[in-house]
């Protein structure tokens, strides 16, 4: 029983932690966070669309974003243009192989982006070097440039239009973050292309 206190003490913590970290963003960030979401709808207004990079559980993250807004998120209504650039193994690798890694994401913005187009970078320290390398191709290319990063924003922070910093420096409380940031972008986003106000009301059940 002493043993199960200590595992079960050790998993309040994690989450007394979690909570502090997403407490801190109401406070410090949230303004940052409606930036960003309005540079996704005026691009999105516009006929652009987003692309999301980022590496490991960032690369989710990147995932999960395009995913929420070419499906749904909580409401029915028209797919909104976005894709994550972390997900075709053969381009990843053949760029990786001929060009470096540093380039994975910046070759492919320079082929599929277009000036207007939102580029979300996501990076937990925001030195990412082939994140970095992909805002800068995106800037110099006229796309808009959105970063979340945790506290300091790295090098992303001077490379990019909006930077959305959690104020931690604990990567997984960084990613827990990043997630709820993006489940609020979804929501601001989705919100505005609802082609009626009644479907405000009318959220899909969960299957």
């Amino acid at each position: 029983m002493r043993e199960m206190k200590g595992l079960t003490d050790s998993i309040a913590e994690e989450i007394d932690q979690s909570v502090a970290v997403k407490k801190q963003l109401a406070g410090e960030v949230t303004l940052n966070i409606a930036m960003a979401a309005n540079r996704i709808i005026d691009s999105l207004r516009a006929g652009h669309k987003v692309l999301a990079i980022g590496n490991g559980g960032s690369a989710a993250d990147a995932q999960h974003f395009a995913t929420e807004l070419v499906g749904r998120y909580l409401t029915e209504r028209k797919g909104l243009a976005a894709m994550a650039l972390t997900t075709n193994a053969s381009s990843l690798t053949a760029i990786g192989n001929d060009y470096g890694f540093e380039e994975t994401f910046a070759r492919q913005i320079e082929a599929v982006g277009k000036a207007g187009d939102v580029v979300l970078a996501i990076s937990t320290s925001g030195n990412s070097a082939n994140v970095v390398r992909g805002a800068e191709i995106a800037r110099n290319a006229g796309l808009v440039t959105i970063a979340l990063t945790g506290r300091t924003g790295g090098r992303l922070r001077e490379l990019v239009d909006v930077c959305v910093p959690v104020p931690s420096d604990s990567t997984p409380r960084i990613q827990e973050a990043h997630i709820l940031i993006i489940h609020i972008l979804c929501r601001i986003v989705e919100r505005t292309f609802l082609s009626t106000p009644a479907e405000l009301r009318r959220e899909v059940p969960i299957k």
